[in-house]
C-alpha cells in the first residue's frame, strides 16, 4: 500500500513535528509533502526521506519568510498531486487537509485544531498584529478568503481524528464533522523520574505571544523565585526586556531533547500558562515525575489531575498564579502518581489506536 504523509510545513519543531516523526517511522516506505522545509529541522529527523515541496520553496524568501506567502498556502497544496497513493494521511493545523485526493483514495486527517488565526483566536490575532489599522484591514480581507477555503478544504476530508478533547468540539464547530480522539504520541521512556524536591521553577517550547510567557515573568519578577526559561521564538526579545535585572530568571535560548529532560527532572513545577489544544511538554514533565502549574482550560484538562498531578489557575492574571504558587507550596505530590499519569499519553498507546482507527478507516471506505 503506498502512503503519503502530508504536514503543513517543517520551518519549527512543534507537537505536529513530533506527530509527524512517528507517523514517518509507523510509514517507513511513505512519501512526505509539505509546503517547505527548514534544512536543519528536515535533515534531523527525515534524513534519507523522500520530501517534495511546493513551489514556496523555490521562491526567494519563501522559508525565511513563510508567512509572506500565506495567501498562496492554499493553492500550493492543491497542486500536489496524489494520484499514486492508497492513502492519504494529513498532519495538519493548517492547510495539509486541503489536499485534493482521488475518488477511490481515502484521506484521513489527523488534526491537531482547526486553524486558530481563522476561527477561535481570530479577533485575538488580528489586534496583536503590530500593523497600522489599514494593513489590518488587508490582512482581515485575506484571512476572510482563507476562512472560507479552509472550511471547502475540511470537507474533502474522509475521516478526522483529533488531538484532544478539545480539538473534537472545535472540528464539530467550525467543520461540522465528526472525529475520534486519539491523543499525541508522547516519548515517555525517553523521561525519567527525577530525584529530590527540585531547585527551580520551568517553562519552555516557542516563545510566541499566546503562549503567555510573559504571565509567567511579570509573577516570578515579583517572588523572586528561581526560573528558568527554555526556547526560542519571536516574543524572546519582549520578555527579556522584561526581565531584565531580575537575576532570578534565566534564559536557556534553544535546548537539547537531553538537555530539556535533565530541566524538567530538576526542577520544581513546570508552568503551563497558555490554553494549549493538547500540550506535549506538559505530559513530558510528568513523566519525569514533576508536578505542572497549568492554565486550567484547553488541553490541561485532559492530561493534568488537579492537587495530584498539578495544580490549576482559573484566570490568566498576576493574581490568579501567584495564588496557585501558593497553594502549590501547600502540596506533596507522589511521583509515581504523575508518572503514571503520563504513561497514558505514551507512543505505545498512540501507535496502536491510530494503527486500529485506520484499520476501520479501510474498512469502512472500502465499504461504501
Amino acid at each position: 500500500m503506498r502512503v503519503a504523509l502530508v504536514h503543513d510545513h517543517l520551518a519549527q519543531d512543534g507537537g505536529a513535528e513530533q506527530v509527524l516523526r512517528v507517523l514517518a517511522e509507523m510509514y517507513p516506505s511513505a512519501d512526505i509533502y509539505t509546503l517547505l522545509y527548514e534544512k536543519r529541522q528536515a535533515d534531523q529527523y527525515f534524513s534519507g526521506r523522500v520530501i517534495k515541496t511546493s513551489f514556496i520553496q523555490r521562491v526567494p524568501g519563501g522559508v525565511k519568510h513563510y508567512q509572506w506567502f500565506l495567501p498562496w498556502m492554499p493553492l500550493a497544496v492543491e497542486f500536489f498531486d496524489l494520484t499514486d497513493y492508497d492513502l492519504v494521511i494529513s498532519d495538519a493545523s493548517a492547510f495539509a487537509k486541503g489536499v485534493i485526493t482521488g475518488i477511490d483514495v481515502p484521506h484521513i486527517c489527523y488534526c491537531h485544531t482547526p486553524t486558530r488565526y481563522l476561527w477561535d483566536y481570530t479577533h485575538r490575532y488580528i489586534a496583536e498584529l503590530k500593523y497600522n489599522k489599514f494593513l489590518k484591514k488587508i490582512v482581515s480581507l485575506c484571512l476572510n478568503y482563507l476562512r472560507v477555503w479552509d472550511y471547502q478544504a475540511a470537507s474533502r476530508v474522509d475521516y478526522f481524528v483529533a488531538n484532544s478533547q478539545l480539538v473534537q468540539k472545535r472540528i464539530k464547530k467550525y467543520y461540522k464533522r465528526q472525529s475520534e480522539v486519539i491523543y499525541p504520541p508522547v516519548e515517555v521512556d525517553n523521561f525519567k523520574v527525577g530525584e529530590g524536591e527540585g531547585k527551580y521553577f520551568l517553562i519552555g517550547g516557542r516563545v510566541v505571544t499566546y503562549k503567555r510567557f510573559d504571565l509567567v515573568v511579570e509573577v516570578f519578577r515579583e517572588l523572586g523565585w528561581p526560573l528558568k526559561i527554555f526556547g526560542e521564538g519571536i516574543d524572546l526579545s519582549r520578555l527579556k526586556k522584561m526581565a531584565k535585572g531580575a537575576y532570578n530568571i534565566e534564559f536557556l535560548g534553544r535546548v537539547s531533547d537531553s538537555e530539556k529532560a535533565e530541566l524538567y527532572q530538576h526542577c520544581r513545577a513546570f508552568l503551563n500558562p497558555q490554553e494549549e489544544d493538547f500540550g506535549i511538554t506538559v505530559v513530558e514533565t510528568m513523566a519525569c515525575g514533576r508536578p505542572v502549574i497549568a492554565y486550567g482550560r484547553g488541553g490541561a484538562l485532559e492530561t493534568v489531575v488537579d492537587g495530584k498531578t498539578g495544580v490549576f489557575f482559573q484566570e490568566q492574571t498576576k493574581e490568579s498564579l501567584t495564588e496557585a504558587l501558593h497553594r502549590f507550596e501547600q502540596l506533596s505530590f507522589d511521583t509515581s502518581v504523575i508518572r503514571y499519569q503520563a504513561e497514558q499519553f505514551s507512543r505505545q498507546h498512540f501507535e496502536a489506536q491510530f494503527r486500529d482507527f485506520v484499520e476501520r478507516a479501510l474498512n469502512d471506505f472500502r465499504g461504501k
